[in-house]
C-alpha cells in the first residue's frame, strides 16, 4: 500500500469534485483506507489537509463530512468566483496562445456534443476542463487552484449546475462565444459572458 498522503489528498479532492460523495455524508477513515488502498496515516493527513482548506468539514468528536448543500453558501461562493474569474479576463485574453485557443474550442465543441448526444454524466468533467483551461491562459496557477478549491464547496451535480435543459444548451453556446471573445482579444466581452455564465443569467 502507498503512504503518499499528497497523492491521496489529490485523489480524494478529485472524487469530491466529481460528486462521488453525497453532500452531508460522513467520510469514515476505514472506508477511505479501503477505497484508496492506503494506511490510516495518509488518510488522516489527507482529511486534515482538506479540512484545513475548508473543502470538507471537521466536527470535534464526530469526524469529517462533505459540505451539505447550502443555497446561501453556494451564492456566496459564486460571488467570489465571479469576482476572481471576470477580474482575470484581460490576462486570459493576453495570455491565450493559438494552441490554447484550439484546445478551448475543442472542449467547447465536445461539451456541445455531449449536450446533444450524451453521455450526460460527462458534462461536469468536460465543463470543468474547459473552465480550467480558460483560467490557465493567465499563467497564474495559484488563482486556478483557488478556483478549483472554491468549486469543491458547491455541489457538482448537474441539477445544481444548470437550471434546466435550455440553460445547459445556453451554456454550451456561451463556451463557444467565450472562445471567440478570447480569439478576438475582447476582454470586456469575455467578462460579460463569464458573468452571465456563472450566474446562469438568460
Amino acid at each position: 500500500m502507498s503512504d503518499d498522503s499528497d497523492s491521496i489528498t489529490d485523489r480524494l479532492a478529485e472524487d469530491l469534485r466529481a460528486g462521488l460523495f453525497t453532500p452531508g455524508s460522513w467520510l469514515k477513515q476505514v472506508d477511505l483506507q479501503d477505497r484508496y488502498a492506503v494506511g490510516r496515516a495518509p488518510v488522516r493527513k489527507a482529511l486534515e489537509s482538506l479540512a484545513g482548506r475548508r473543502l470538507i468539514r471537521y466536527e470535534k468528536n464526530r469526524g469529517y463530512s462533505v459540505h451539505p448543500t447550502d443555497n446561501d453558501e453556494t451564492a456566496q461562493v459564486l460571488a467570489i468566483r465571479l469576482a476572481i474569474e471576470t477580474g482575470f479576463s484581460e490576462e486570459i485574453c493576453a495570455g491565450a496562445r493559438p494552441d490554447a485557443i484550439a484546445e478551448l474550442r475543442n472542449l467547447a465543441e465536445q461539451f456541445a456534443r455531449i449536450v446533444r448526444d450524451g453521455p450526460f454524466e460527462r458534462l461536469y468533467d468536460t465543463n470543468l476542463a474547459f473552465h480550467r483551461k480558460l483560467l490557465l491562459c493567465t499563467g497564474n496557477l495559484h488563482m486556478v487552484n483557488l478556483v478549483d478549491d472554491l468549486r469543491l464547496r458547491t455541489s457538482p451535480a448537474p441539477a445544481s449546475q444548470w437550471m434546466d435543459r435550455a440553460r445547459i444548451e445556453r451554456s454550451a453556446q456561451e463556451h463557444l462565444e467565450m472562445v471567440l471573445a478570447v480569439e478576438m482579444d475582447d476582454s470586456m466581452r469575455l467578462a460579460s459572458l463569464m458573468r452571465q455564465h456563472i450566474l446562469q443569467k438568460v
